[in-house]
């Protein structure tokens, strides 16, 4: 398999600029016999790209990075050229047509960039977020993951562990020394504050997935009762068909909105009555079951109070009167999609509820992260208990110590983790 790869690092199309990156050993000298000798080691050129018979393709900027200095930790090139289609795709073939270098997989610089110690695990995961980042409260949690927060917690915690079982190890292996055979107190310290940091970022990864991956706000309430337009009002589009047909809605109709920073994904539900219609029923059955599981329930009544004795609100759901244009109630507990009324009240209270859901986020974001540090405490507490019982089982307390260590050491990519690699690398663009 050859060491020099290429990729497209700009999106498709038409641009004003596009980016070509190529990486891997000579990738410099390679350049050079198409835009002429002597590129600097590290820094910029204005040339003219050519192919190999000395064809004039365009007028490209040309950035050179050295070995360790790069993103990938290797010898990197970037060619900035016009972004026309004709262009791109002719500099992407005479590269593809040289020998001993190739188009890079998906997610291939990156994983460079992890196997040459440029990023650890969390911040190749922080990167991915960081591109799939669509709203102001995913980019800073994307942001904190690529710079290394969770990093540097987990570098703190094992430091500390490896300290602990020095401790132990010490005194298996110079009992006959004269050194303190009673290192249990330290030994605890170390471990209790690790795993107090720990129970803070198992508790936090809850509210940190659900900025990742959005929240669920669903609409709920019987027939007629005005969700669809809700819903197309708050969307601003027509996302639900609009009918004075009762059970004119039987699946659950999905619109992804950016509410206070956040990714919401509203919900129009069916409207929840007892029903003989098969069809109406399955959609019926599919909204309770959805707003059951959502993060956030938006009741639609006909006086305030919900009268579905199968779907009771939570203490946070939200409560209203729907189609507020049509009858006369206390206007701040109602709202109306077609008149407006209310719905800036609605998307502040929504904002205001999931901000408070979101406040609990530290550094770790993945579920993967959870279960390690849930086991790693498991692991902790093992050991722990072991040394409190009698000093003949510090060995045994040592091991446990050992695995909770390759536990959190997992977390950032040192041990164990090869399995999971292609799964991460695979959401990557290929120039990434």
């Amino acid at each position: 398999m050859s060491n020099l790869i290429f990729a497209l690092a700009s999106a498709k199309g038409r641009a004003g600029v596009s980016v070509i990156r190529i990486s891997g050993p000579n990738a410099i000298l390679t350049i050079e016999n198409f835009v002429g000798p002597k590129l600097p080691m590290a820094g910029r050129s204005l040339r003219k790209i050519r192919d190999l018979n000395s064809v004039f393709i365009d007028e490209v900027l040309v950035l050179t990075f050295q070995k360790n200095s790069s993103f990938t930790g290797e010898e990197v090139v970037e060619i900035h050229c016009h972004g026309s289609v004709a262009v791109v795709a002719y500099i992407l073939k005479i590269l593809d047509e040289l020998e001993h270098v190739r188009l890079a997989e998906p997610g291939e610089f990156t994983k460079r960039a992890l196997e040459n110690g440029k990023l650890d695990l969390v911040q190749v995961e922080g990167l991915a977020d960081l591109i799939e980042a669509e709203t102001e409260a995913q980019r800073r949690l994307a942001a904190r993951a690529m710079e290394g927060a969770l990093s540097a917690k987990v570098a703190i915690w094992r430091s500390d562990l490896i300290r602990a079982v020095s401790l132990i190890e010490a005194t298996i292996d110079f009992a006959d020394e004269d050194i303190p055979t009673n290192v249990t107190p330290e030994v605890l310290e170390l471990v209790n504050r690790t795993q107090t940091d720990l129970e803070a970022e198992i508790a936090g990864t809850f509210a940190a997935e659900r900025i990742r991956e959005g929240f669920e706000v669903a609409i709920v309430g019987p027939p007629n009762i005005g969700k669809s337009t809700l819903l197309n009002a708050l969307a601003g589009r027509e996302a639900s068909i609009i009918s004075e047909i009762a059970g004119t809605t039987r699946d659950i109709i999905e619109v992804r909105m950016d509410i206070g920073g956040l990714a919401v994904t509203l919900l129009d539900t069916a409207g929840l009555r007892e029903t003989i219609d098969t069809v109406e029923k399955i959609g019926v059955d599919r909204a309770r079951s959805r707003a059951e599981s959502a993060d956030l329930r938006v009741f639609l009544t006909e006086s305030g109070v919900v009268t579905d004795v199968k779907m009771k609100p939570k203490l946070e759901d939200i409560i209203l009167i729907g189609k507020s244009d049509l009858i006369e109630f206390n206007k701040i507990s109602s709202i109306s999609g077609k008149s407006g009324a209310g719905l800036d009240e609605l998307i502040s209270k929504i904002s205001s509820t999931l901000e408070l859901r979101s406040q609990g986020t530290q550094t770790a974001t993945r579920e993967r992260h959870r279960i390690a540090m849930v086991q790693a405490q498991k692991y902790l507490n093992a050991g722990k208990n072991l040394m409190l019982e009698k000093s003949e089982v510090s060995e045994l307390a040592s091991a446990e110590f050992h695995q909770g260590i390759s536990m959190l050491s997992s977390l950032i990519g040192v041990v164990g983790v090869e399995d999971l690699l292609d799964e991460i690398f695979s959401s990557f663009c290929l120039g990434k």
